[in-house]
């Protein structure tokens, strides 16, 4: 089943550290992540208003966050969108690690 030209396509794009989702090719929203280890930090996400309300960004993070199970790495939810996400999305809990102090500590140094 090929998507139909509508439907949002989710990219993960590792040069920018991210995951974009497109709809008609142009992008959409997105969600950023650092890697740390094993760990993928996810510390924002944002829908361009043109395209608020549709559900995209829970699309978007449903996807990365299986992609990120995919690559056999772990969540840790420092962005609050994908934080509420998970609260909703048990099937994640077994590979999301908490927000600590530390992991903070060191985003902040990544994104300085």
């Amino acid at each position: 089943m090929h998507p139909s030209p509508t439907d949002p396509v989710v990219e993960r794009v590792d040069a920018k550290h991210r995951y974009e989702i497109l709809v008609d090719g142009k992008r959409a929203g997105l969600t950023a992540y650092r890697d740390h280890g094993a760990q993928r930090v996810f510390y924002h996400t944002e829908v361009d208003d043109a395209f608020a309300g549709q559900g995209l960004a829970s699309q978007l993070v449903q996807q990365a966050l299986t992609d990120v199970r995919d690559a056999g790495k772990r969540i840790v939810p420092v962005c609050p969108y994908v934080a509420k996400f998970l609260k909703r999305h048990d099937e994640f809990g077994d590979i999301t690690d908490p927000v600590t102090p530390e992991i903070l500590q060191w985003l902040n140094t990544e994104l300085g």
